[in-house]
């Protein structure tokens, strides 16, 4: 009946998992089952069923900020701190040399 309409409708199988990414969260859906429909030059992908988690964006992990060594000695030298406070500075500001200086200079 659909073919009638001009749709052409296949299930494409079961997907592990389909992810949405939009400007302020994403959604992952674990196992749904997707469809294909074609209706002239259309193409629709449908996604069905299956387990939806939300996050909001940005919310993902972020790889861990190891300071080099020269930073590190840059610090020391402009704040008189030893070394592990001016580590432990740099990663809180995330590599922003300017901001970690000013932070520790700020503790005085």
């Amino acid at each position: 009946m659909l073919k009638n309409l001009g749709l052409d409708i296949e299930e494409l199988g079961t997907a592990e998992e389909v992810i949405i990414k939009l400007a302020s969260r994403q959604l992952v859906i674990k196992n749904p089952v997707i469809y294909s429909m074609k209706t002239g030059a259309e193409k629709v992908i449908q996604v069905v069923g299956g387990q939806l988690t939300e996050s909001v964006a940005g919310a993902e992990e972020k790889q861990a900020y190891t300071p080099s060594e020269d930073d590190v000695m840059l610090v020391v030298s402009q704040t008189g701190v030893s070394e592990t406070e001016a580590r432990n500075a740099l990663v809180e500001a995330e590599g922003d040399l300017a901001k970690a200086i000013l932070n520790l200079r700020s503790r005085r």
